[in-house]
């Protein structure tokens, strides 16, 4: 028989005996365990931390290189603008009040960037042995700014289907617009002007008629119009009013200045709207390039609804705005800036409401600015005029409001610039608050875009 006590004995003694190494290395265990545990807090602690701190500074830099390229700020103010966004921020996720430090902030004026290095001295929750109390985190980041000046023309609708809510609606949606453009810039030294060319069987072209329109007060005038500079002089008379229609001739779809030609008011006009019942004219006159946000809502607060949609004669006007050839009739404030795709962007805004239908410099008598029957389609001529201000480097963004003509939504979709990335240039809008959204988008478009062209 086998003697099994002994073994017993043995392995109590061995367990007896070792018993204190067991307890060490458990100890041993433990520590590791809590140390590792400690160091998975403090990398999470640290990578919230780098995340906040990136998304602060990446809105302080974008937040400042906006300011710069719509004038609110200065390049001198930069260092400020970056630090006070910082300081307001401070306490984003994890960290705390005041701790953000700006190391450097470099303004690029070749590359026009600018880029901001800042750190934050982390207080970690389990200070490890060997790496202190406190862990610095650090970020970077880089946004484009532009000091080139805007000039936006945006042409109104303000023909007879408007009446209503629809011109209301236009009205608040133009005004906003405005103020999303021009509404928190210096004055004195604005990036950004606006004009605004109202349209509907004609444009009113308040004080540049003189110098810009010619009356065609018999049949026989029925031809291109001669330069305000020629023997015979522009004829604008308070029984005509402002009133422009197309340009005819050579110059037709060009945007050569009045001392080419100026732009006719045609014959039959006049005719047209008695036998229409409607306004020859808009009552709103189209305001030139202005930085003055008051000018401009002024006009826009009285919009009224009247006419047809001559919506080649809005286009035409909408590009003399922009176009430096016609800042010798204009004060030295509302003058176009030469064009100069390193220094000045500009954009049209086009909208209707329906159809572009009639036209003076085809037709044969008051009778025929409706007709379509052996003219060019109203259409044809817009898609010619927003064809030639493309080639000139006007980008073309455009809204159609409530259409439901195929016609109108093609002409308004050939009219615009192709998209560019997420940037869109074709916007339908069915109800005020899309019209409202469709301004405010091409106004947040046109910042992008003058960041990035």
């Amino acid at each position: 028989m086998r003697n099994y006590g002994g073994l017993v004995h043995t392995v109590g003694g061995f367990a007896r005996h070792s018993g204190g190494n067991f307890a060490v290395l458990f100890g041993l265990a433990a520590s590791v365990l809590a140390l590792g545990a400690g160091f998975s807090v403090n990398v999470s602690q640290l990578y919230n931390a780098r995340s906040s701190l990136q998304g602060v500074v990446d809105a302080a830099v974008t937040s400042t290189a906006r300011d710069l390229t719509t004038g609110v700020i200065k390049e001198t103010d930069a260092n400020k603008s970056v630090q006070n966004f910082l300081d307001a921020n401070s306490t984003a996720g994890i960290l705390e009040a005041n701790q953000i430090v700006l190391d450097k902030l470099t303004l690029d004026k070749t590359a026009n960037t600018v880029q901001a290095d800042v750190h934050v001295d982390v207080a970690l929750y389990f200070p490890i042995f060997g790496l202190g109390d406190k862990q610095r985190v650090t970020a970077s980041t880089t946004s484009l700014y532009s000091d080139k000046t805007i000039e936006v023309a945006m042409m109104l609708d303000v023909t007879g289907s408007m009446a209503g809510q629809k011109i209301k609606d236009l009205r608040t949606a133009a005004s906003n617009a405005v103020d999303s453009f021009i509404g928190n810039q210096d004055p004195s030294k604005p990036r950004v002007r606006v004009s605004i060319v109202p349209y509907a069987n004609s444009v009113n072209a308040g004080a540049l008629a003189a110098s810009s329109v010619y009356v065609e007060t018999n049949v026989s005038q029925r031809k291109q119009a001669p330069g305000n500079a020629s023997a015979q002089p522009a004829s604008v008379s308070a029984s005509y009013g402002n009133c422009a229609t197309e340009r005819k001739g050579a110059d037709q779809y060009s945007d050569a200045g009045p001392a080419s030609s100026m732009v006719n008011r045609d014959f039959w006009l006049s005719q047209f709207a008695k036998d229409s019942g409607t306004a020859a004219c808009p009552v709103a006159t189209l305001v030139p390039l202005t930085a003055d946000p008051a000018a401009l809502k002024n006009v826009i607060k009285n919009l009224v609804a009247s006419g047809g949609t001559a919506g080649h004669v809005g286009v035409q006007w909408a590009w003399y705005m922009l176009s430096e050839n016609w800042g010798s009739v204009m004060k030295a404030s509302e003058r176009p800036a030469k064009m100069d795709p390193k220094k000045v962007a500009k954009y049209a805004i086009l909208m209707t409401d329906g159809e572009f239908n009639l036209s003076y410099f085809d037709a044969t008598d008051a009778s025929d600015v409706y007709n379509s029957a052996g003219k060019e389609p109203t259409r044809t001529a817009a898609k010619k005029l927003c064809a030639a201000m493309r080639a000139k480097g006007i980008e073309i963004f455009t809204i159609g409001f409530k259409l439901d003509e195929a016609n109108a939504v093609t002409t308004l979709q050939d009219c615009a610039n192709p998209d560019t990335g997420s940037v869109k240039h074709f916007y339908q809008a069915a109800n005020g608050g899309e019209l409202d959204s469709a301004f405010q988008t091409i106004a947040r478009n046109i910042e992008t875009l003058a960041l990035t062209k």
